[in-house]
C-alpha cells in the first residue's frame, strides 16, 4: 500500500502544475508536468513489479492438497 500511497501523493503534487499549465497558460508548468508524468510513469512500473513478485511468491508458497 505504500506505492499506492506514493502514486497518490505525486498525483495530488501534479494537480497544481496542470492547473498553471492548462487554465492559466505557464509553459513552465508544463515542463515540471511532463517531468512528473514520467516520474509517476516510473514509479507505477515499480509498483507492478512489486506485484508481480509478491504473487509469484505467493504461488511457491502454496501446499500442495494431500490426495
Amino acid at each position: 500500500m505504500e506505492k499506492i500511497n506514493e502514486l497518490k501523493n505525486m498525483l495530488e503534487a501534479m494537480a497544481k502544475d496542470c492547473e498553471k499549465f492548462y487554465n492559466k497558460g505557464q509553459n513552465s508548468a508544463g515542463t515540471r508536468l511532463r517531468k512528473s508524468l514520467n516520474e509517476l510513469r516510473k514509479k507505477a512500473q515499480e509498483a507492478r513489479n512489486e506485484i508481480q513478485s509478491i504473487r509469484q511468491g505467493r504461488k511457491t508458497e502454496k501446499p500442495t492438497p494431500a490426495p
